[in-house]
């Protein structure tokens, strides 16, 4: 793909992302939405290998479907009420489309399915743009109807998501697939906390973005697309697999990194509106999702492949780290002492 057809297509997912978070009217978000979907299909597809292309027919469909919702529930709401402003969503079949059409847009169980086939047919960088720029317009549109979305159906979603996106993730061996589940995972921890505190998951997701960013940009560093693959890359870079291991563990949530940050908040908030037993219940349910970053953390650094794999191991790379994925990885082990800070801006 020559350098102005991907300028263009960056400038109109720049255009349709802005156009979506800035806009009071439902037309406006939608046309947001619509121009989104059509920029990231060229490079979901730009390798024409047929896994490539199914992904992108499946992204096609399912976004397709979600958009539509998304106008019919507008729609719904103006006949009822007059009102085409993104904040008065009150009648409550648009509530129930609306929260059905932007869980398809995140990749929300139980309209997950999509997510982790469109991410394995396509490159890194194109499931990074997936997993984190993709999702911020269908969030920022949960932030602002919040208010009119009901808890329960919000919450049983965040469950299942949490609890499927952690069970599926165990068993995976290619890496995209892992970050697709653990994308929707993440995602659980999002929709449960956002009908009681919008602002939390507005952080929360930043952070998610953070992580998630560091990961697949050194995941794309040493070409690991397999777990077999990730086993001999510790003689090629072996200082970017040891910061690979701890931004692995701040995705997973672990205290002294700054994944932690978000779970702990989300955690005593659900627990100061009553809802401890649900907060219990997504904390367990992580536990899953922390055994297969462990996996891949394991891969990476800590095991030996065997004398008879298919891969030969990579001479060592002198070249330095992008500055890029320096400085994300250090943002996603470091940012939890200066959290005061954070939470004041918040």
């Amino acid at each position: 793909m020559n350098p102005q057809a991907k300028l263009i297509f960056a400038l109109s997912l720049t255009l349709g992302t802005t156009l979506t978070i800035s806009s009071n009217h439902w037309i406006m978000a939608w046309t947001g939405f619509e121009i989104n979907t059509l920029a990231i299909l060229p490079l979901i597809s730009k390798s024409h290998h047929p896994r490539a292309i199914e992904a992108a027919t499946k992204y096609f469909l399912v976004q397709a479907a979600a958009s539509a919702l998304v106008l019919f529930s507008s729609m719904t709401n103006a006949w009822h009420t007059g009102q085409w402003d993104i904040t008065q969503l009150s009648h409550p079949t648009s509530c129930l489309i609306l929260t059905v059409a932007l869980a398809m847009k995140l990749g929300l169980v139980p309209f997950h399915f999509w997510f982790p086939e469109v991410l394995q047919g396509s490159s890194l960088i194109v499931g990074l743009l997936l997993s984190t720029l993709m999702k911020f317009p269908p969030i920022t549109l949960l932030y602002l109807t919040s208010p009119s979305l009901k808890p329960s159906i919000l919450m049983t979603m965040a469950i299942l998501s949490a609890a499927l996106g952690g069970w599926m993730g165990l068993n995976q061996t290619q890496t995209r697939k892992i970050l697709a589940f653990s994308s929707i995972s993440h995602l659980g921890w999002m929709a449960i906390i956002i009908a009681y505190s919008p602002k939390l998951a507005l952080l929360n997701f930043y952070l998610y973005t953070l992580m998630t960013a560091a990961v697949f940009l050194s995941l794309n560093s040493i070409k690991a697309l397999k777990l077999s693959t990730l086993m001999t890359t510790w003689t090629k870079t072996p200082s970017l697999n040891a910061i690979l291991l701890l931004t692995l563990l701040s995705l997973a949530g672990l205290p002294p990194l700054t994944g932690f940050l978000p779970k702990w908040l989300i955690i005593q908030e659900l627990t100061k509106q009553e809802v401890a037993l649900a907060a219990t219940i997504i904390a367990l349910l992580s536990l899953l999702g922390l055994f297969f970053y462990l996996r891949l953390a394991y891969c990476a650094t800590i095991t030996l492949p065997p004398h008879t794999t298919n891969h030969m191991k990579q001479w060592y790379n002198n070249k330095p780290t992008n500055t890029m994925v320096a400085v994300l990885n250090t943002m996603s082990l470091m940012l939890l002492p200066i959290s005061p800070i954070i939470l004041a801006v918040v």
